[in-house]
C-alpha cells in the first residue's frame, strides 16, 4: 500500500496542452475515481501514473518517491484495463502467473498468490479453463486476478467495466468494492459512468478539458456541487436547470430578493414533488413518460420552451398537454452564475 501524489502535472502533445497542472493528494488506501467527459484526460493520467505516458512538466511520487523516470515494472502499480488482454491459449491459472513467471518470482510462491488470488475472486474452479470458456465478467476478473498476484502498491483500473452488459457490470461492480475492502490497497478507478464513481469511490475527482473541476466524496459532490457542470455530470438523470423568468411568483423567499439577471436556478429530478397550483414553484406541460419500473421519469415543457424531468415514483394520471405544478424543499434548490456556472450561496 501506498500515498499516490501527482504534483502540478502537465502533459502535452506537440503544441498542444491535454492536462493542465494537476495536483491531487490520494492516501494510502483510498479509493479514487476520475470521472469525466470524454476527453477530459482521465486516462492520460492514469496511463502518467502507470508509466504509459511521459509527463510533460511536474512530479509523480509513489510512497514518498517521484517515480517520473522509473520503468512501469518498477513502480509498484499494477492496471487493469478496458479490454481484458488474456493469452487465448493459456489457461486462467498461467494467464495469472505470466507475470510472475517473468519476473522469475519462485514457483511455490507463484501457486500460492495465483490460488489466494483465485479464491478472492471465486475463480478457483475455473483455474484450468481457458479465456474462451468463461463469460466476460469471469474474464475481467481473471485480467484483476493477474493484477492482484503481483500485490502491487497502488492499482489502476481504465474503465474495466465497460465491456461488460448491465447485469455483469453490477455484478463486477460490487466485486471490485469487495476486493478494496479486503484489501484496503490503494485505487485509482477511470470511468465515464457516474454510478460507478458514486457506489465505489471514497472520493470522486471530476476532471474537465484537462483540469480538476472538483473533488470531494460521493454525497459532497452530489449535494454542493461547485458549478453546473458538476451538477449535471453527478447524478442520474442529471440536475434540471431553469431560468428564474418561469418560476411562479410565489417562488421560496431564498428567490424573492436576489437579483435574476445571469442567474440560474438548479433543481435534481428527484427532488421536484407534484403540487397544487396555489404552491407551485414551477409549471409546465406534461410532453411524455418514461415507465422505468422502479419510477416513472416525466418529460415536461416550461412556457419558454425550456425542457425538464421528474423523477415520480407513480405515473401521472393526468392526460400528455396537461399543465402540471411543482414545488421542491428550499435545500434543494441550488442558484448558479449563468456566465461561470459557479454555484452562488442563496440570499
Amino acid at each position: 500500500m501506498a500515498n499516490l501524489t501527482l504534483e502540478n502535472i502537465f502533459k502535452s502533445y506537440a503544441d498542444i496542452e491535454v492536462i493542465h497542472d494537476v495536483t491531487l493528494d490520494i492516501a494510502d488506501g483510498e479509493l479514487v475515481v476520475f470521472v469525466g467527459p470524454s476527453g477530459c484526460g482521465k486516462s492520460t493520467l492514469l496511463r502518467m501514473i502507470a508509466g504509459l505516458e511521459d509527463i510533460t512538466k511536474g512530479k509523480i511520487w509513489i510512497d514518498g518517491r517521484v517515480v517520473n523516470e522509473v520503468a512501469p515494472s518498477k513502480r509498484g502499480v499494477a492496471m487493469v484495463f478496458q479490454t481484458y488482454a488474456l493469452y487465448p491459449h493459456m489457461s486462467v491459472y498461467r494467464n495469472m502467473a505470466f507475470g510472475l513467471k517473468q519476473a522469475k518470482t519462485p514457483a511455490k510462491e507463484i501457486d500460492q498468490r495465483v490460488r489466494a488470488a483465485a479464491d478472492v475472486l471465486h475463480l478457483t474452479d475455473f483455474l484450468q479453463r481457458s479465456p474462451r470458456a468463461l463469460s466476460g465478467g469471469q474474464r475481467q476478473r481473471v485480467a484483476i486476478g493477474r493484477a492482484i498476484v503481483r500485490e502491487p502498491e497502488v492499482f489502476l483500473f481504465d474503465e474495466p467495466l465497460s465491456n461488460l452488459d448491465a447485469a455483469l457490470r453490477v455484478q463486477t461492480r460490487l466485486e471490485i468494492a469487495r476486493l478494496h475492502e479486503r484489501l484496503a490497497t490503494t485505487m485509482v478507478y477511470v470511468t465515464h459512468d457516474q454510478v460507478e464513481a458514486m457506489t465505489l469511490a471514497d472520493r470522486i475527482v471530476v476532471l474537465r478539458d484537462g483540469k480538476i473541476e472538483q473533488q470531494g466524496s460521493p454525497m459532497d459532490l452530489y449535494e454542493r456541487p461547485d458549478n453546473s457542470f458538476v451538477a449535471q455530470f453527478i447524478g442520474s438523470p442529471k440536475m434540471n436547470f431553469f431560468l428564474p423568468t418561469v418560476l411562479a411568483k410565489n417562488a421560496p423567499s431564498k428567490f424573492k430578493d436576489f437579483n435574476p439577471e445571469g442567474r440560474v436556478v438548479g433543481i435534481r429530478p428527484e427532488h421536484l414533488r407534484i403540487c397544487d397550483g396555489e404552491s407551485n414553484l414551477v409549471s409546465a406541460v406534461l410532453e411524455r413518460v418514461e415507465q422505468l419500473g422502479e419510477y416513472a421519469l416525466v418529460h415536461l415543457l416550461t412556457e419558454d420552451g425550456g425542457e425538464f424531468n421528474v423523477k415520480m415514483d407513480d405515473i401521472p394520471k393526468e392526460p400528455k398537454g396537461t399543465v402540471l405544478h411543482f414545488q421542491a424543499k428550499v435545500e434543494h434548490i441550488h442558484l448558479f452564475d449563468k456566465e461561470s456556472g459557479k454555484r452562488i450561496p442563496g440570499p
